[in-house]
This record gives C-alpha cells, structure tokens and sequence, in this order.
C-alpha cells in the first residue's frame, strides 16, 4: 500500500493541475447548462451563481420544442455529418494506406500536396464552391452540404501516421495469402485502425456539426439548416432575446456531441496516442 501511496503523492499535482484545467475548458459549457434552467433576470445578475433561485427548465426547453423543429434539425445534422464521415473514411483510408505502405513515382510530391492542402483554409474556397452548386442548382440541399468536404487532407494525413505504425510483416502476409491491395486496406489494415478511426470520426463530426460558416452560405430556410444554423435561426426569428430559451437550444444541439464522445472517449484517446499527433 505504501508503494502505491507514493506514486500518488507523485502525480497529485499533475492530476489537480489538469483537473483545473478541464474544469477551466468546461465551465462554458456548465454555465450554458446552468443558464438554461434559469428565468431570464437571474441570467444577468452581479453575483454569479450556478444554481437557480427558481427553476425556470420546463419553460425554456417547452419554448424551444414548441416553436422549432428540434428533432428535424437534429435528423440534419446526423445526415450531413454521417454523409461527410463516410466518404471522407473511404477516401482517407486507401490514400493513407498507399502512402505509408506502397512505392509508387511522386509519392513524396503526393504527399507534400497532402499536407499543403492543410494549410488551405476553408473560407478561401467558399466563394468558387458557392458559384459552382449554384450554376448546378444544388444550393439548399444535402449534396451542398456535403460534397466539399469528403475529401479530407487532415483525415489522410491522420491514417498515414498510423499505418507507418503497422508492421509490414502484417502486410506481407496478407499479400502471401493472395489479398489485392485493397482487400488489404479493408479487410487487413481497417480492422486495425478503428483508434484511428473512432479519434477522426470525433474531429470530424464535431467540426462539421458546429459549423455554421458553410451551411449559412448555401442554405435558404429550415428544410436543411444543421443544428448550428437552427439555433440561429431561433435566435431570429423565435427567441430574440429570451436567452434562456437560447442556452436551452444550445444545450440540445450539443447534447449528441457531449454523449458521442463520452461513449467513444476510451478508442479517442488511444487513437490519438496511436498516430503520432499528441503533444
């Protein structure tokens, strides 16, 4: 027991400094939750206090419901994000794949245009994207929403470090057994990537369901809007400046988020630790 016991008395410090520093990150969110709850003259008093004085949740979350489709918005973002995740993974793992593993003429130029492409950033290509879906009569759909990004040079660049970590004996295994390269990548390399994968598929679905940028640009209405783009639209047209109503719609809308990490925290941290981006 006193052997464990010192190794404790050791990391104490190390362990309250990143306590502190969670809690430091997540107070934002903890006052959004607190606010939600709360009637709208507790929201701007001097004295901060987390707890309400009287419990005003039923209301806001009942005005929320009532005056937007919050599930119709959600089912938005679940279709945008789901969309972006599955072809961004199935473009990412061959290309991850054939530049850690394969020799082929250019892979290094391949590979310089990978990670030049991550220093682009997404505004600079809004305007030309916009007069394209527009030309195409695409704008206000679900293709708008999601073609621009299914291709990620972040999501290529992420596999690649973690194949270079498989060994190659895996592969040439695989190829003694008769495997084509690209069963290789989906039924040899795949299964071993999900860290890799799960760590990814929290970057992207963040990213793109907090995203508000792209889906103002070239979406008209409520048919398409994502939960981000719903909450503004909320904030417009509906709640003004009830921001009780608002922390309530944003507690929602960042609700799936919240639960999507904690259920994939374990395979995140593991994926991260895996490919070589951890500080």
């Amino acid at each position: 027991m006193a052997e464990r016991a010192i190794p404790l008395r050791q990391d104490l410090p190390r362990l309250l400094l990143l306590a502190l520093a969670g809690l430091l990150m997540l107070m934002p969110y903890i006052w959004m939750a607190a606010a939600s709850v709360k009637p709208l003259d507790e929201i701007f008093r001097a004295s901060l206090s987390l707890f309400p004085e009287r419990f005003h949740g039923i209301e806001n979350y009942g005005k929320v419901f009532a005056r937007i489709p919050v599930f119709h918005y959600l089912w938005n973002g679940i279709v945008v994000c789901g969309g972006i995740l599955f072809f961004q993974l199935l473009f990412a793992i061959p290309a991850g794949y054939a530049l850690a593993k394969l020799r082929f003429p250019g892979k290094e130029l391949a590979f310089g245009a990978v990670m030049l492409g991550l220093l682009v950033p997404p505004q600079v290509q809004a305007l030309p994207l916009y007069v394209a879906f527009s030309e195409m009569e695409l704008l206000n759909t679900y293709t708008a929403l999601i073609a621009p990004f299914t291709i990620s040079a972040f999501a290529i660049f992420l596999f690649r470090q973690f194949f270079k970590s498989l060994p190659d004996d895996l592969i040439h295994a695989a190829r003694l057994d008769g495997f084509s390269e690209m069963a290789i990548v989906w039924r040899v390399v795949l299964p071993n990537a999900w860290p890799a994968a799960t760590a990814f598929a929290i970057f992207s679905v963040v990213a793109h369901w907090n995203d508000l940028f792209w889906p103002l640009i070239v979406v008209n209405g409520g048919s398409h809007a994502t939960p981000a783009l719903g909450v503004m639209f909320f904030r417009s047209d509906e709640a003004g400046d009830d921001f009780g109503a608002l922390m309530a719609a944003a507690v929602i809308m960042t609700a799936p988020l919240v639960i999507a990490f904690l259920l994939a925290q374990r395979r995140f941290v593991e994926g991260i630790a895996t490919t070589g981006l951890k500080g």
